[in-house]
């Protein structure tokens, strides 16, 4: 077995793009969310809560025939590998394009605007603004495939669009792929783009925030207080690649991955289940060769949905006991559904690195529904960890869980 270190991360978020301007946000207890005028023409949906990313600007090196395949979807992934390719030291490095590094990404869907168009032709007939490309753009693995196609990688490709877990899912696969010996090289994370649609599926569901006039108190994970999530978009990536082939190079090493496991609930579609989750964190940890107490900090979905929020404390709680430190980043940003896994890895290794943890955001009552565990509120936690967990739990009953060592 191969072991698997990262070497590089970026990614793109509503509160900024470098972990430096993240952090700054969220100890300064500023979240990224705000109402969105733009959602005003939906009658029906009731929640105006998003977590764009604004700022945003497509680099102006890209070329117009770079960019002709890539939906924002894929834009703000491409961006965030570029970012990680640079920060490894590998960006323009003609090792990346021998077929020493694939891909592995995802997204709950592709661009949102193809969608319409394509909905626009079987609805009234009229194929207006659609061309050669718009396929490209729609279809769910168009992040790992433009990824691909923009750095002229000719690895494996490994399509990850699994809702909430695609970014947590491409980095596990990636690590496999790494561990397995298929490859010494991996570009792997998410991607979303913000789409009323989404928040749409949400509010049928009765799990939006409806907090409209006050977005800075929203969403509350873990909190008694809580109304529903937050829709929000982002990408995340990270390099990674085999021990030796990152040593024999001189790479700096951020991290090592030590444990992924992936499990289905098998019994329904939107309702999590307790025992799943904790399956799903006892197989990392038997993939790490790691007892429960080794673990010094989870960072916990924290949907700020009722049933997620129980389902996974409870989860957790009974795996780790009432000691375990957990928090959760989408406090800050949203439910950034295809990034969120790839961003909170992003983030739990800086956190791990730094011996310094976020805590949630408008954590003020724990919902004595919740598992007993230590969570972080109020400011950051000063702590020195050698092993973190970061766990994601998505539609279709899908649970993973990732293990990070520090890299020392």
């Amino acid at each position: 077995m191969k072991r698997v270190v990262v070497t590089g991360m970026a990614g793109i978020t509503s509160l900024g793009d470098s972990w430096e301007s993240i952090s700054a946000n969220f100890r300064a207890n500023r979240n990224g969310i705000r109402f969105m005028h733009e959602w005003d023409r939906f009658a029906e949906l009731n929640t105006r809560l998003g977590g764009p990313v604004d700022e945003f600007v497509v680099p102006s090196h890209w070329t117009r025939k770079q960019l002709r395949s890539m939906g924002r979807v894929s834009k703000l992934s491409v961006y965030a590998a570029e970012r990680a390719l640079e920060h490894a030291g590998l960006l323009g490095d003609a090792s990346i394009k021998d077929g020493r590094m694939g891909v592995a990404c995802g997204s709950s869907t592709g661009s949102t605007d193809e969608v319409k168009a394509f909905g626009n032709m079987l609805i009234n007939s009229v194929a207006d603004g659609l061309n050669a490309n718009s396929y490209i753009r729609m279809m769910p693995h168009t992040t790992a495939a433009n990824i691909s196609i923009f750095f002229g990688l000719t690895g494996r490709l490994i399509p990850t669009s699994s809702a909430c877990t695609s970014g947590s899912q491409g980095i596990g696969y990636a690590y496999e792929a790494i561990k397995f010996g298929r490859l010494p090289l991996m570009l792997a994370g998410g991607a979303e783009e913000l789409c009323p649609t989404e928040a749409m599926v949400f509010d049928a569901l009765y799990a939006t925030s409806l907090k409209n006039d006050a977005p800075h108190t929203s969403p509350r994970p873990y909190d008694s207080g809580r109304d529903g999530l937050v829709i929000g978009e982002g990408a995340g990536m990270l390099v990674l690649e085999e021990l030796e082939h990152a040593l024999a190079r001189g790479a700096t090493i951020h991290a090592e991955i030590v444990g992924f496991a992936c499990n289905a609930d098998g019994q329904h579609a939107t309702k999590p289940v307790q025992s799943t989750m904790r399956r799903a964190m006892e197989l990392a940890l038997e993939d790490a060769a790691l007892p429960p107490d080794a673990i010094g900090y989870v960072n916990g979905h924290g949907t700020a949905t009722e049933q997620g929020d129980v389902a996974e404390t409870q989860a957790t709680s009974e795996l780790f006991g009432a000691r375990m430190p957990i928090s959760s980043q989408k406090s800050y940003f949203g439910h950034t559904l295809g990034a969120c896994g790839a961003l909170e890895s992003w983030f739990s290794i800086e956190m791990l690195n730094s011996d310094s943890y976020a805590h949630t955001l408008n954590l003020d009552h724990i919902d004595p529904a919740c598992g007993e565990l230590d969570y972080l509120r109020g400011e950051f936690r000063e702590m020195s960890n050698e092993y973190v967990m970061n766990n994601n739990f998505a539609f279709g009953g899908v649970n993973t869980s990732l293990v990070f060592r520090r890299w020392r």
